[in-house]
C-alpha cells in the first residue's frame, strides 16, 4: 500500500482518460483524491502531455517530486490510433466544431489512401490547428477562432515514424501513427484529406502509448481512486 510519503517522493500513475475529460480535470481529480484521503493541504501532481477533451487515452500522471519528471515524458513518442472522415472539413479539423465545406471522395480509392501516409513520414512542417492551447501574443489560438478573428500560425517541424492504415470504410479511415512531441493528430488529419483532393477531420483519438508505457497498464480513475488506503488516524 502507498503511503502520504509515497506519494510526496513521487509516482508515476498511469490514467485511461475518457472522453470529454480535459487533462487538467483528471488532474484536479486526482490530486483532490489523494489529499482528502491522506488529509494533506498540498501535494504536486501533473500530467504528461494533454490529450484533447475528445480523446481518450494514455495519460502519464506525476506526483510529488516526479513532476520534475514531466518534460522527459513529455519528449518520448507518442501512438495513436483513430479515425479520419474523409469528405469534409470542420474549423477545429475534429468533431468540436460543425462541418464547414464538403468534397468529393468519388476518386478516392484504397491505394491512394494507403500511398497518401507516404507523404507524411518522417520529419515534416505542420500548422496547429487556429482551435488550440498555443498562445500569440499571451492569447490562446481558440481565443481568437472563437471570437472569428484572422490570426497568422507558423508551421513547426514534428516527426512522424510511422503511419499505418488499419481500416478503409469510405469515409472512414482508420489508423495507427507514432509521432513525435507536438505533433496534432488533427492537423494530420486535416492534411491527410487535403493530400487526397478532399477534406478530411478527425472522428475518434486514442492515446496508446507514451514511450515505453502502455495503456493496457493503465487504470481508470475510479479504479485508482477506490484503491487508495483510508489515513490511518492515530490518537
Amino acid at each position: 500500500m502507498l503511503t502520504e510519503q509515497d506519494y510526496k517522493d513521487g509516482q508515476i500513475i498511469l490514467i485511461d482518460k475518457p472522453l470529454q475529460w480535459t487533462s487538467f480535470q483528471v488532474v484536479n481529480k486526482l490530486r483532490w483524491a489523494i489529499r482528502k484521503n491522506f488529509g494533506i493541504k498540498k501535494i504536486k501532481v501533473g500530467h504528461a502531455g494533454t490529450l484533447d477533451p475528445l480523446a481518450s487515452g494514455l495519460l502519464i500522471i506525476c506526483t510529488g517530486k516526479f513532476t520534475k519528471r514531466i518534460e522527459e515524458f513529455q519528449g518520448q513518442a507518442k501512438e495513436y490510433i483513430g479515425t479520419i472522415t474523409l469528405g469534409a472539413t470542420t474549423p477545429s479539423y475534429d468533431l468540436e466544431t460543425e462541418i464547414d465545406q464538403t468534397f468529393p471522395i468519388d476518386h478516392i480509392t484504397e491505394n491512394n489512401i494507403k500511398e497518401a501516409t507516404s507523404h507524411f513520414i518522417g520529419e515534416i512542417e505542420q500548422y496547429p490547428p487556429v482551435f488550440s492551447a498555443l498562445k500569440k501574443d499571451g492569447k490562446r489560438l481558440y481565443e481568437y477562432a472563437r471570437e472569428g478573428s484572422a490570426v497568422e500560425i507558423k508551421p513547426r517541424k514534428i516527426t512522424i515514424a510511422q503511419f499505418e492504415i488499419t481500416r478503409i470504410a469510405l469515409p472512414e479511415v482508420d489508423f495507427r501513427v507514432v509521432c513525435s512531441k507536438g505533433t496534432y493528430i488533427r492537423s494530420l488529419a486535416h492534411d491527410f484529406g487535403k493530400t487526397l483532393n478532399s477534406g478530411g477531420h478527425l472522428t475518434a483519438l486514442r492515446r496508446t502509448r507514451i514511450g515505453a508505457f502502455s495503456v493496457e497498464n493503465a487504470t481508470n480513475m475510479e479504479s485508482f481512486i477506490e484503491q487508495l488506503p483510508a489515513k490511518i488516524k492515530t490518537t
